[in-house]
């Protein structure tokens, strides 16, 4: 395969994604004014824009007070989602102890219990960091168990022919077999977070942007809704896209990430 051949290659899908947006935007746009829809029904995205370039520094401040709870609940959930896995991969009896626990719950839906948390926590940061917590961390645990119990036996057993033991065969058989699909489950708890924090302050919060979100419903200003919506999707690409770079530089030789830069195609 030659250079231009690669390059096309690589620049395909994002064109293809860009097509795509670009046309959904037009369409939006056009039926909007075609049809003379008001715009407290539903706005044109070029209004939508204007609106949020006009009280920037609005949403700005809310995303970051939103993005607090976001990020240290999503780490949390992954360094304890895989840490657990470590522990219940590896003894059965704990997996028949613990994971039937965990399982419900997953199952318990958080939105009915948040406001438990308030009252034992409070109306501060903790409250909405615990339930992004508890709505990224079971994708993670799941993930994690699954990987750290999918190694094939004969490689284990080829491994310990070898003379490695313990921690040595952890760190050059187990993780390395395991992080492709460590990856997915941290690539679907990046893409709950957002929504989890937003959903802890729809709850109880007076800043953030689910703060924001109920307060322009409320009024009825339609434009700037989708403004805070826009940007809760941004925070959640930056953070889903922040996963999947870490996944490349940590996987860079698993045939997901060959496959998706063309290079398992025929040269």
């Amino acid at each position: 395969m030659d250079a231009t051949t690669t390059i096309a290659a690589r620049l395909r899908k994002p064109a293809l994604v860009a097509l795509g947006l670009g046309g959904t935007v037009a369409f939006w746009e056009g039926a909007v004014h075609a049809l003379a829809i008001k715009p407290f029904l539903l706005p044109a995205p070029s209004l939508v824009l204007r609106q949020l370039a006009r009280r920037w520094d609005v949403v700005l401040d809310a995303a970051m007070f939103t993005a607090q709870s976001m990020l240290v609940g999503f780490a949390a959930s992954v360094v304890v989602g895989v840490l657990l896995a470590l522990v219940v991969a590896f003894s059965r009896r704990l997996e028949e102890l613990v994971y039937p626990v965990l399982v419900f719950l997953q199952i318990v839906p958080k939105i009915a219990v948040a406001p438990l948390f308030l009252i034992w926590i409070g109306y501060g940061l903790t409250s909405k960091v615990l339930i992004v917590f508890l709505l990224s961390f079971f994708p993670v645990l799941v993930s994690s168990i699954a990987a750290f119990k999918s190694v094939d036996p004969e490689i284990m057993d080829l491994a310990r022919s070898t003379g490695a033991r313990g921690w040595r065969i952890f760190l050059k058989v187990r993780l390395p077999h395991a992080l492709p699909m460590l990856f997915t489950g941290i690539k679907v708890a990046a893409a709950l977070a957002a929504t989890a924090a937003v959903v802890a302050e729809f709850v109880a919060s007076d800043r953030g942007l689910g703060y924001k979100i109920q307060e322009y419903t409320n009024n009825f200003d339609t434009p700037m809704t989708f403004g805070a919506i826009l940007v809760l999707c941004a925070m959640g690409l930056v953070l889903y896209g922040a996963v999947e770079v870490a996944e490349r530089l940590a996987i860079p030789w698993h045939v997901s990430r060959r496959d998706a830069q063309g290079g398992s195609a025929t040269t």
